[in-house]
């Protein structure tokens, strides 16, 4: 639940413009103490029904 919860943080924060990949978030995440595998946080991704970056891209996109 708390990487969840860091993962949601992390993509709330993020650019718009430029939002983070999967790998990104992996480091981001370490940098927190948290180690996890990028599969890991796709799976958490879609768990919490947040789209890829490159979709998140287009919806941003699609807004602007």
């Amino acid at each position: 639940d708390r990487v969840k919860g860091l993962l949601q943080a992390l993509i709330g924060e993020e650019d718009p413009e430029k939002p983070y990949s999967d790998e990104e978030l992996v480091i981001l995440l370490k940098d927190k103490g948290v180690t996890v595998a990028r599969r890991t946080v796709a799976k958490y991704r879609d768990i919490l029904n947040i789209p890829s970056s490159s979709k998140r891209k287009k919806i941003n996109m699609i807004k602007s």
